[in-house]
């Protein structure tokens, strides 16, 4: 079975036992409940609300991962302005445990 989990304004679609990076969710060995947009049972396709009312998908925090590093540069010509900036963003890295209807 299959879900299309919504987390961190992006989506994913995740199966049972799949490992992936998503925003960060809380501490590592907690338990997570995530709100599925869309359940894949072979060819049964659940996507209203009425048919998601009860479904969950439940995941494990296994770790924290960083993202790539992002580098930025500003200025303003003839006045000797600049600035160089950096971000690299945390992930946290959970394992799906179990896919379950309503």
């Amino acid at each position: 079975m299959d879900a299309v989990i919504k987390t961190g304004g992006k989506q994913y679609r995740v199966t049972e036992g799949q490992r992936l990076d998503v925003e960060l969710l809380g501490p590592v060995d907690s338990e997570v409940e995530l709100t599925p947009v869309l359940l894949l049972d072979g060819a049964d396709v659940l996507a209203s609300p009425s048919d998601l009312a009860g479904a969950t998908v439940k995941a494990k925090v296994v770790g924290e991962a960083k993202g790539p590093k992002v580098t930025g540069f500003t200025y303003k010509n003839k006045t000797n302005q600049r600035r160089r900036w950096g971000h690299r963003q945390t992930y946290s890295t959970v394992e799906i445990t179990g896919i379950r209807k309503g």
